[in-house]
């Protein structure tokens, strides 16, 4: 955000130094304000567990303190001395600011050492415990236990230190199978651009994945770089970030001012972070802070408004309804997993690699209602396929079993794919998961529909199903893309039930 008066319709005139500061200093805000929201959903879970560990705090000064010698005793020791809500929010929003300052809720936290940010949490804790304590002082609070603000700085102290070891552990797992990394392009090929890629490709657990390096417009590629992949100019960007799935840029090398700005402007049409290696860029990058990606220091010149709190609730509504929903429907689930068993030889479930979010291939889950060969024979079928462009459809497929029309009219058969939902390979609204084969002859423009998780239903099955158009099918999916928000799922979700028992499936 840095640099956003170099964008078109904010540019400074010449020599506006005044102006440019009191830009800078605006976008600075801006930024805390981006940065607040991005690392909201680890603030809330840092909350939580903060309650948690009062919880335990209670107990355990029942049980060391007021001498609980029986499991029954301590539900009635555990009234005695309760901490007041406002001294436990003021003791969150200690522990919140402070490990902010300490850079447990900022980018240091992927380069920083295991052990760093244990102790770096426990020092945030024992902060929060002292102003508790001075608090109470103050406020001349003799129902508090100080015996109980010491075991809740202890208890919160552990309980945080397991909490980001449980998250940091589950990150370098999703990291090592390049799920949820940050696709990055360098721009630079120098020592310092040679090194920043192999510390991302050998050092997974960063968080980043190497897409390739980019040159500027009268850059040309130099010689005998094995290993290096070059994707081409910055003015190629819209291309390079289309079908690579890129997030952002890092300028590893100094070009002219002009030549930054105008990557900036390419970077913005795009929805691109730009970064940058710390020194190089000054004027663009007034009061950014210095963000480590490994042991490079990097500033941001450019960052995308981030979509945190729409994003955690869509996450949280696709786990609480998927949860809710297997629960509801799993005696149906059963009965049709008899029934397809019944029916004939063959497994229950039908499981296909579909293409996932940008580019990942997942198993997805649907009961079997076709052949056991199905797959087979589609070739010999291509002449009566209804849709057009990529898709296969036909009405009357001969390879639908009985019990598979039945499946299909009602949807029935896609709800295995709640599990996907719950593993968050899938969403429960957005585009339909193409198979390898339709990805392949995609043009550019299409692959903008890998750039969200896929759904099990979408605008294009509550809008066009019966629609025999791939352009129809393009477009509907892509205006998802672009027009998304948490309440256009909800209005997705609801239409869909409607489509469900109205049996429109095919």
């Amino acid at each position: 955000m840095a640099t956003s008066e170099y964008i078109p319709g904010k540019e400074l005139p010449e020599g506006s130094q005044a102006s440019a500061l009191s830009l800078q200093m605006g976008k600075s805000r801006h930024r805390v304000g981006a940065a607040i929201l991005t690392h909201l959903p680890m603030v809330f879970n840092d909350a939580i567990t903060i309650v948690f560990a009062l919880a335990a705090a209670l107990v355990l000064r029942a049980i060391f303190v007021e001498k609980a010698v029986r499991f029954s005793d301590i539900p009635l020791r555990l009234g005695i001395a309760p901490i007041s809500v406002i001294y436990l929010g003021w003791f969150v929003l200690v522990y919140v600011l402070v490990a902010r300052r300490y850079g447990l809720y900022g980018h240091l936290l992927k380069g920083a050492s295991f052990g760093h940010e244990l102790r770096m949490t426990c020092q945030a804790c024992l902060n929060a415990g002292m102003l508790l304590c001075g608090a109470v002082y103050m406020m001349h609070d003799l129902i508090i236990s100080r015996a109980l603000v010491l075991l809740l700085t202890f208890s919160a102290m552990v309980a945080l230190c397991i909490r980001r070891s449980a998250w940091r552990m589950r990150r370098y797992s999703m990291y090592e199978r390049g799920v949820s990394t940050r696709h990055v392009v360098i721009l630079g090929t120098n020592h310092v651009g040679r090194s920043l890629g192999r510390q991302i490709i050998t050092e997974p657990r960063l968080g980043y994945t190497l897409r390739g390096y980019i040159l500027t417009p009268d850059t040309a590629p130099p010689a005998e770089m094995p290993g290096i992949e070059f994707l081409g100019g910055f003015d190629d960007l819209r291309r390079i970030t289309r079908k690579h799935f890129v997030d952002e840029v890092i300028v590893a090398e100094t070009y002219p001012t002009d030549e930054i700005i105008r990557l900036l402007k390419a970077a913005r049409e795009v929805g691109l972070d730009v970064r940058s290696v710390s020194g190089y860029y000054n004027d663009l990058a007034l009061n950014a802070s210095v963000e480590y990606l490994g042991a490079f220091p990097l500033v941001s010149l450019h960052r995308n408004a981030p979509r945190t709190i729409s994003i955690a609730l869509k996450r949280a509504a696709d786990f609480v309804i998927a949860s809710l929903a297997l629960i509801a429907v799993s005696p149906i689930m059963a009965i049709i997993a008899i029934a397809i068993r019944l029916e004939g030889k063959g497994p229950i479930f039908y499981i296909s690699e579909r293409i996932g979010r940008r580019g990942h291939v997942f198993s997805c889950f649907k009961f079997r209602t076709m052949v056991v060969n199905a797959d087979q024979i589609k070739n010999d079928l291509d002449s009566l396929n209804e849709r057009d462009g990529v898709l296969f459809k036909v009405k009357n497929d001969p390879r639908v079993t009985p019990l598979g029309h039945i499946l299909r009219k009602y949807s029935l058969d896609e709800l295995p794919q709640l599990f996907n939902v719950l593993r968050g390979e899938m969403s429960l609204v957005g585009p339909r998961p193409p198979i390898a084969s339709e990805v392949e002859k995609y043009e550019l423009e299409h692959l903008r529909r890998l750039e969200v998780l896929p759904g099990i239903t979408g605008l294009w099955q509550v809008h066009a199903r019966q629609d025999a158009s791939f352009e129809t099918y393009i477009a509907l999916d892509t205006a998802y893309v672009e027009n998304w928000s948490f309440w256009l799922d909800m209005k997705i979700l609801f239409r869909t039930a409607d489509a469900v028992l109205r049996g429109t499936g095919v």
